[in-house]
């Protein structure tokens, strides 16, 4: 198969409507559909479900959308850290999350700098659940993750930090001075609603509660009594008077790791990963 099929197949099975893909492709349908019956001929397998009014996914085709991203991601993954190694001064990209692990990446960035050899981190600032896809399709080199909420699979790791979760609410709220609250208290807060984070497509989930996009705008809608959150331990040193925090004993505890694509052959990556160990 080549990339350009690839390609090809992911924007019909991602749109499932020939129309929007071959605009999506800037593309004219005829062509498109043509490749897209080779390919199954090539492969011997019905890959989609036509009707008059509808296209879905078979087994097959489920399966090669997931495998043709991963490729895809792979091939552009190989073009990106290739001309990174080109440059005239080679460096790392850290992908972390908005607004998490600040204290830790400080200190790892402080702390690397001084090692003999090390090169310019260049540090990329990134939604909840995006670090992963930033190292699968070489955008990034190594990242920081969040175990439970950032998915580890295929990817090399190593826990760095474990730490337990409270909820952050507005300075003033009835609950505020509690020694603790169940996370069924907390979902059951009619006046806090659960902020709204947006899926992979951009989309968001239904719901009472605000759209958020990073942890900044995430606090400052908690101190205007907008919603509440349950997050890590640590933000609390990132938040102001206008907050209260109250532990959360029932929460699973939240464990930082750092990741790393493990075909990585890069000094500078593996570099980085022990000084972040040794921290």
């Amino acid at each position: 198969m080549e990339t350009r099929e690839l390609r090809y197949f992911v924007a019909v099975a991602e749109e499932l409507h020939f129309g929007r893909a071959a605009q999506r492709l800037a593309m004219a349908q005829p062509p498109l559909s043509r490749a897209i019956q080779q390919l199954e001929r090539r492969l011997g397998v019905m890959l989609l479900h036509r009707t008059s009014r509808a296209i879905t996914l078979t087994e097959a085709g489920a399966v090669l959308l997931r495998e043709a991203r991963a490729a895809l991601d792979a091939v552009e993954a190989a073009e990106r850290r290739t001309r990174r190694a080109a440059a005239d001064r080679p460096g790392v990209v850290l992908a972390t999350k908005a607004g998490a692990s600040n204290e830790l990446l400080s200190k790892l960035l402080d702390a690397y700098a001084a090692e003999p050899g090390a090169v310019a981190v260049e540090v990329l600032l990134c939604g909840p659940g995006e670090q992963g896809r930033l190292l699968r399709d070489g955008r990034a080199d190594v990242a920081l993750l969040h175990r439970p909420f950032d998915p580890t699979t295929g990817l090399d790791t190593e826990d760095l930090h474990t730490e337990q979760q409270v909820v952050v609410l507005p300075a003033g709220h009835h609950l505020a001075n509690r020694a603790h609250i169940s996370l069924a208290e907390v979902s059951a807060l009619t006046d806090l609603p659960s902020p709204r984070w947006p899926r992979q497509d951009g989309s968001y989930p239904d719901g009472p509660g605000p759209q958020v996009r990073d942890h900044t705008q995430l606090t400052q809608l908690i101190a205007l009594g907008r919603t509440c959150a349950v997050m890590p331990e640590s933000i609390r040193t990132h938040l102001r008077d206008k907050h209260a925090i109250v532990p959360v004993p029932d929460a699973p505890a939240v464990t930082t790791v750092i990741a790393w694509p493990p075909h990585s052959r890069s000094k500078a990556v593996a570099d980085l990963v022990r000084t972040a160990i040794r921290l």
